[in-house]
């Protein structure tokens, strides 16, 4: 068996409107040269070319799908919400949501990403790939049952679960966010569900900002089952390796899942414009080399992912890049560019302390 990378061309013809950066352009807002929102098709384009280049995609099992089924749409989406989608894409587009603008033929571009999700998780959960990576545009992780949201305009791996779980395939599913937002789409949807782990490593307060708390722990049969680590801006590298190794590794080993799923977002990384945690290429690297190894020694090496963030077009490809080259077992490499740069911005062992201290904290209270 091998890594499944699904990805489709059409994907990255999703387009966002006149935004410059996340400000709606008129008034005082000027148009940008770059045009559009951060979410832009070329950090995920150039991250497929960056395999091309390599050699990496032709070790790699590369799939494309079908757009998710209104089936699949209403097991977390009400009818209302998508009939209002589909009416508007229809029209040329518009915005339903928060940040979330899209172009005509937008409902079905969106029903195409989950699809690459649904289909990825389908093909590990039935044998037929060790592990897979969905190039998912537009991302999820943020988009409510009937409110989209930061650039999310479907529930991209909540479709994929709940599809899974009505096939019988998955049961006891466990979602690690390591995007740099809160992934509160996702969170609301299991919130009360005792057979869904979810995980959001993020940094605090950074979007949306009224969301993500440590304290929100599910409800209902799904007290506990949902655990917000908020980290403080800056943690670079060791911070996120220490979290991994100390609070999202035992949570995931004691939930003892079917499978484990990443919303794999790259937008804590050093030189991005939306998040500010210093992560390099080897720290997506390093947490990678974790959960699959996780997965092999609690699911039978059942792993897959979801693109969600990471909006810096030069780095994102690298990042990806490192993850697939783990992910896959794969000797071919694409060395990372600031290597010798980003670790000399890495903060100082006071810092580290500090980090330390706000983890600490978090275990003992778990």
């Amino acid at each position: 068996m091998s890594t499944g990378f699904f990805w489709d061309e059409r994907c990255f013809w999703h387009g966002g409107g006149n935004y410059a950066g996340t400000l709606p352009v008129g008034g005082l807002v000027q148009p940008m040269a770059s045009g559009g929102l951060p979410e832009s098709p070329e950090s995920k384009r150039r991250l497929k070319n960056l395999m091309d280049i390599t050699g990496l995609s032709a070790e790699l099992d590369l799939r494309s799908a079908d757009e998710a089924s209104t089936e699949d749409l209403l097991r977390v989406h009400p009818q209302s919400y998508l009939d209002e989608f589909k009416a508007t894409s229809d029209v040329g587009g518009g915005e339903l949501g928060r940040r979330t603008p899209f172009g005509p033929g937008g409902y079905e571009l969106a029903a195409l990403s989950a699809g690459l999700s649904i289909a990825a998780l389908e093909a590990v959960l039935k044998g037929d790939l060790t592990n897979a990576y969905a190039l998912s545009r537009p991302p999820g992780h943020h988009c409510l049952p009937d409110f989209p949201n930061g650039f999310c305009l479907l529930a991209n791996l909540a479709l994929a679960i709940q599809a899974a779980r009505a096939k019988g395939l998955a049961e006891r599913v466990v979602v690690l966010d390591w995007d740099v937002h809160h992934g509160n789409g996702t969170e609301a949807i299991f919130y009360d569900d005792p057979n869904v782990l979810t995980i959001s490593i993020h940094q605090e307060r950074n979007y949306p900002m009224d969301t993500g708390d440590f304290s929100d722990r599910g409800t209902g049969r799904g007290t506990g089952f949902n655990l917000n680590i908020p980290l403080p801006p800056g943690v670079g590298h060791i911070g996120y390796l220490a979290t991994m190794d100390r609070i999202a590794v035992p949570q995931i080993q004691a939930f003892k899942p079917d499978v484990i799923v990443i919303a794999c977002g790259y937008d804590a990384a050093a030189n991005d414009p939306l998040g500010r945690m210093l992560a390099t290429a080897e720290t997506f690297q390093m947490m990678t080399r974790q959960v699959k190894a996780l997965a092999q020694d609690l699911c039978k090496g059942r792993l897959m992912m979801a693109h969600e963030g990471g909006y810096s077009e030069v780095y994102v490809p690298f990042c990806g890049h490192h993850v697939l080259q783990e992910m896959s077992g794969s000797s071919i490499t694409a060395p990372d560019p600031f290597a010798e740069v980003f670790p000399l911005r890495q903060p100082n062992a006071a810092f580290d302390r500090f980090v330390d201290g706000v983890l600490d904290d978090m275990v003992a209270a778990l």
